[in-house]
């Protein structure tokens, strides 16, 4: 039964050619803008380098001082003073990562300019998270506390500085008119990893910045590593007890507000977050209406164009009530052949998402980040075509089912 549907089905879409083609590049761009969204969304939330023990982790990211009487607000990165004196006091966590937001810094090399991003870091850092050494090693606590110049650089950053030197470990890099002792290489990181990217990455007593400053606000965002993914709970609980015992005085402000959250939590939290309210609903609810907005107009075009194809088959309609089939029957015959269509357009739509993928990786819009399709988009695609084919496949079929049979023979 479902191969005669599919003959048939493939039969009208080569009857009228241009409906066709409308319907088809309405599913597949649609489709296709949403892939493509969605394996950008999939990358930045699951790609685990160098995080790869996020499981055990919790971050911090986003610190926000509120003022009740006179409505002032501030909001951004933690002080390295904040990280450094309250978070590390709280017992679970193994490790406490600290690192700041990547500066924009220069390096010039035969008199050509080379932007670097550098971020300051502590000790645990390395080892909280594990960053892929091509040669070389990190700096250690000892050379952090000493305020020693050495630098751990991208693989991009060693071939533009160094070019293709056997080994770039020991030698010097000038970035500010400051040279560094290069003490290892890493494998790039994904502009998206906001907490982990940069170009170089030096010991935070290097900084230029006040890093002894007492204001909660800075530049600053920390990871919390429990030794077991059990311990995630109650770091997040100790976190929170922490930041409310507190002693806060400020003459503009009257709440502090700081959380651990996982991975995702965080930063959905400095996008949309406003005081206790991580705004994971608000962006729930966000990308529900988008999707729904978006994937409506080409319904709706469907169900005409689907309409009209329907109203023109109405004598093999009456032909066929005339020999016992039932509406049942007809309905479920042209949801099938629907859904074929949408599955069709799906199918030009994967491939469609393949070379636009293919040509952002190429272009390198985005620093470091890699999109492709994986189970996770090809499962949302098929969603999406099983969406397609029911919403603009219903309301014709049940219109078709009502035709009466005489009128549809004179049709």
């Amino acid at each position: 039964m479902l191969k005669n549907y599919f003959k048939i089905a493939i039969a009208v879409l080569k009857r009228r050619k241009f409906f066709t083609f409308i319907s088809l590049f309405g599913i597949s761009f649609t489709l296709t803008v949403l892939m493509v969204l969605t394996a950008f969304i999939d990358k930045v939330g699951n790609s685990n380098y160098p995080d790869k023990k996020r499981d055990r982790c919790l971050y911090i990211l986003n610190l926000e001082q509120r003022g009740t009487k006179n409505g002032a607000v501030t909001r951004g990165p933690h002080s390295f003073y904040f990280l450094d004196h309250f978070a590390k006091s709280i017992k679970t966590p193994e490790k406490v990562a600290i690192s700041s937001m990547f500066d924009f810094s220069s390096a010039y090399v035969n008199n050509k300019k080379i932007s670097i991003n550098i971020k300051y870091t502590n000790a645990d850092y390395w080892d909280v998270l594990d960053y892929d050494f091509t040669e070389g090693k990190p700096f250690n606590k000892v050379q952090v506390d000493n305020a020693e110049r050495v630098a751990v650089i991208s693989e991009d950053t060693r071939k533009a500085y160094f070019g293709d030197l056997p080994s770039v470990v020991g030698k010097y890099i000038e970035a500010d008119n400051i040279k560094y002792r290069v003490s290892g290489v890493v494998k790039n990181v994904p502009i998206t990893q906001m907490t982990m990217y940069g170009d170089m990455y030096l010991p935070y007593t290097v900084s230029k910045n006040d890093y002894k400053s007492r204001d909660f606000n800075g530049n600053y965002s920390g990871i919390l590593l429990a030794k077991s993914a059990d311990d995630v709970p109650k770091m997040q609980k100790e976190y929170d007890q922490m930041v409310k015992r507190i002693p806060y005085k400020s003459k503009e402000f009257d709440h502090l507000y700081s959380h651990a959250d996982t991975y995702f939590i965080s930063l959905v939290r400095t996008l949309f977050g406003n005081g206790d309210d991580s705004g994971i609903t608000t962006v729930v609810i966000g990308l529900g209406i988008f999707a729904l907005l978006f994937m409506l107009l080409p319904t709706i075009n469907l169900v005409n164009i689907n309409t009209t194809r329907i109203m023109e088959r109405s004598s093999e309609i009456g032909v066929r009530k005339a020999f016992g089939a039932s509406s049942k029957t007809l309905v479920y015959q042209f949801i099938v052949e629907n859904i074929i269509l949408t599955l069709l357009g799906g199918v030009i739509g994967i491939i469609l998402s393949v070379i636009v993928m293919q040509v952002i990786n190429h272009a390198n819009l985005i620093a470091n980040l890699s999109l492709s399709l994986n189970y996770t988009v090809l499962f949302f695609s098929l969603i999406a075509c099983l969406v397609f084919g029911l919403l603009s496949g219903v309301y014709p079929a049940w219109r078709m089912s009502r035709l009466n049979v005489v009128n549809a023979l004179k049709a």
